[in-house]
């Protein structure tokens, strides 16, 4: 593969909550250089998160602020259609909240991402894509990572912040590039292997600048691991966009 701009390798974590365990992020966290931090609405309790953006700045793996739904029954992943003024306050809050906590520990928020239903929803939605940017920019602006095409990275672009767009290694895509949804059968790739070759096919498009493994998912560390395995093997510097 030829040199090209370097990929970040990005990852859900700090998603469980009180005594209920969700992935294993001190194992995943080595292998990433981008954090998608859960800020409490989705999942994470403050312990949790405290914990986690210290492991984020042990490992030196950039923080994002990952907000969502205020869902913690559905785990962020079904749409509300909140007034666009409840969703701007809702992403300030998460915002605010995470970065507190980042940099008590010595490190801060270095971008957005959203979660769940809110990443579909603003993929198309102009409402609530505008919303999630007003409040990116009232905070002082970070860079937004998103869906390629979507409505919410053109809306950050137009009102000046940093976009990102992101592939997903761990997850099934239809033929007109979008992904399978999680309702149909064989939507997450739980094949380390078959993750690791469909990260490098989405590098070699060149339509992305950072790739995602679902911390959620069983073997996560062990998938991101044979990822950045991959990327090395093609030559593709792996480094945190933020």
């Amino acid at each position: 593969m030829s040199a090209g701009p370097a990929i970040d390798l990005n990852a859900d974590v700090g998603e469980s909550f009180g005594r209920w365990t969700l992935g294993d992020d001190a194992a995943l966290l080595p292998h990433l250089t981008s954090a998608n931090v859960a800020c409490g609405f989705h999942a994470g309790d403050p312990l949790t998160l405290w914990r986690t953006v210290l492991g984020c700045v042990e490992h030196g793996v950039a923080i994002g602020a990952q907000v969502g739904y205020r869902d913690l029954a559905g785990f962020g992943r079904r749409f509300i259609d909140l007034a666009p003024d409840d969703l701007r306050a809702d992403v300030l809050y998460q915002l605010g909240a995470l970065d507190g906590l980042a940099r008590a520990a010595g490190g801060a928020v270095a971008y957005l991402k959203p979660h769940g239903a809110l990443y579909h929803a603003v993929t198309r939605d102009h409402g609530q894509a505008r919303a999630v940017v007003e409040a990116v920019v009232a905070y002082g602006g970070l860079p937004v990572l998103g869906f390629p095409g979507s409505v919410l990275l053109d809306l950050a672009a137009a009102a000046g912040l940093p976009v990102v767009a992101e592939g997903f290694a761990d997850r099934a895509y239809r033929a007109d590039g979008s992904l399978v949804p999680r309702s149909e059968p064989g939507a997450v790739l739980d094949d380390a292997a078959a993750a690791a070759e469909q990260a490098v096919r989405l590098v070699g498009a060149g339509q992305v600048r950072s790739l995602c493994v679902h911390g959620d998912s069983p073997g996560a560390a062990a998938t991101a691991a044979a990822v950045r395995r991959a990327l090395d093997d093609a030559g593709v510097r792996v480094e945190a966009f933020a």
